[in-house]
């Protein structure tokens, strides 16, 4: 699972792989749209729906918050 959400983010925004600080959306490593684009991405991949309650950059922090948050959405 984690290799295929590093490989959405990978297509979507390459510098999130490399991101090692707190807040990659606060710190303009991602923005909205990519983000949007990423959840999309996510959904089909993995079968999921991610609802709009859990975009929220909390979840998209860095790509270790991407990786559980879709983990989370799988395992329910």
């Amino acid at each position: 699972m984690e290799k295929k959400v590093l490989e959405v983010l990978e297509e979507y925004c390459e510098e999130a792989l490399d991101y090692t600080g707190d807040n990659m959306m606060e710190e303009g490593v991602i923005d909205s749209f990519t983000v949007i684009n990423v959840v999309s991405e996510l959904e089909d991949v993995f079968d999921i729906e991610i609802d709009a309650k859990y975009v929220v950059a909390e979840n998209f922090r860095n790509k270790e918050a991407i990786i559980e948050l879709v983990r989370q959405l799988v395992e329910d």
